[in-house]
């Protein structure tokens, strides 16, 4: 079998979804997809993982802005006025905190699904675990620049809607994008007879 793209690799195993929860796909990983393989009865096929390191170094670095800003925040003699300065302290600072957890409970989700980020089980195209789209309304999948130059795989789905859906940023990919749109586009063509343990290269 071959699909548009160099690197990508096709993961089979018996399973399925349940709830968009992935299946286990690696040794050693994914552990916490265990406690959602149950009742499972489709096949999952990975299209498209993830690059851990990056994913290491976000969540790394807004820990350590969130413990830098809480320290410049805090104020106060006891455990209450110190959480207090923290909370109710300066606003620009507490926004800044905000968005440090924000930006490290993105992270988190990703790596847990970096090993199944984009799947499918032959009739939902899944990305990670917060959306969702049946194949047969997937038409194409195309890459958009946005405006600060940051490149996206982009799904184009009959919705009867003109915008487009985000399905992985480049920058965060393991693999290359035409291994992603030719296994996308494989799967949504229906092509469903594929034997076991197949990558493509």
């Amino acid at each position: 079998m071959a699909a548009g793209g160099k690197g990508m690799a096709i993961g089979f195993r018996r399973g399925g979804f349940r709830g968009g929860t992935a299946h286990h796909l690696a040794p050693g990983r994914g552990r916490a997809y265990l406690g959602a393989m149950k009742h499972m009865d489709r096949r999952t096929i990975v299209i498209a993982r993830l690059r851990p390191k990056p994913l290491a170094a976000g969540q790394l670095l807004c820990l350590l802005a969130l413990a830098a800003l809480m320290a410049m925040q805090a104020r106060g003699d006891t455990a209450g006025e110190v959480v207090r300065s923290i909370v109710f302290g300066d606003v620009v600072m507490t926004a800044l905190m905000a968005a440090a957890v924000i930006g490290f409970v993105y992270f988190r989700r990703l790596w847990r699904w970096r090993d199944a980020y984009v799947r499918h089980d032959g009739v939902t195209l899944y990305r990670g675990g917060s959306a969702r789209w049946p194949l047969a309304l997937v038409r194409d999948v195309v890459r958009v620049t946005d405006a600060v130059g940051a490149e996206t795989l982009r799904l184009v789905v009959d919705d009867d809607s003109e915008v487009t859906r985000e399905l992985v940023r480049l920058a965060l990919l393991d693999g290359t994008p035409e291994a992603v749109r030719g296994g996308v586009l494989f799967a949504a063509a229906g092509m469903r007879g594929v034997p076991g343990g197949v990558t493509v290269n």
